[in-house]
């Protein structure tokens, strides 16, 4: 059951962090249509600075789930890299617990904000844009990531009781040399190309 919630709710995130990446590239072409109207035809974007400030929010906390599925967030991992077992995973629990905390206080407050910019029709300083589609978008994104989180604590607990079963709703923690080897594959994959170096014992292939 935990591995199809995960899988459904990945799908959603999925989504979420292609509206992001079509959200940049929007923003991609608006700047340099700008840069364009302004240069060569003396004629900016009415309101471009306000329009970029309100989507901003939308690709810096849309995509955070998705993210935090793949473990792409910064982790101190000086400690936790050197655990394993059961060890690593109640410290995993005990972390992702207080995630869990911090983000129901910044969804709470996030939500607050928005609804006090929503009743006093708060608004940008220069093109008068309503601010509250924006700020709505924080506990938005924040909601998900709740989710995200739980699946996260119940995979960890369930790693906790059977520490041998396979990874399942958490991110992975990966090594040095599994981050040395993606940076290679990357490099290679527009030539066709992929090299797989293992550095065990002094062999390597």
């Amino acid at each position: 059951m935990l591995h199809r919630v995960d899988e459904k709710f990945f799908k959603f995130e999925t989504l979420l962090n292609y509206i992001s990446a079509l959200v940049i590239m929007g923003i991609m072409v608006m700047g340099t249509v700008q840069v364009i109207g302004r240069v060569v035809f003396s004629t900016p974007i009415y309101g471009y600075s306000d329009m970029i400030e309100q989507i901003m929010c939308v690709f810096a906390f849309l995509a955070i789930a998705y993210t935090q599925r793949l473990g792409g967030h910064v982790r101190m991992e000086l400690l936790l890299g050197r655990m394993s077992g059961r060890v690593l995973y109640f410290f995993e629990i005990v972390g992702t617990v207080a995630a869990i905390g911090v983000i129901i206080i910044l969804a709470y407050y996030g939500y607050t904000h928005f609804l006090r910019a929503f009743e006093i029709g708060d608004s940008t300083i220069d093109v008068d844009l309503p601010i509250w589609p924006s700020k709505l978008m924080v506990p938005l994104a924040f909601s998900v990531m709740l989710v995200r989180l739980f699946i996260q604590l119940i995979g960890f607990v369930r790693l906790f009781m059977y520490p041998n079963e396979e990874l399942v709703g958490v991110p992975r923690m990966e090594t040095v040399d599994d981050l040395a080897q993606a940076e290679i594959d990357a490099g290679l994959a527009g030539e066709g190309e992929k090299v797989d170096i293992v550095n065990r014992g002094g062999e390597r292939t």
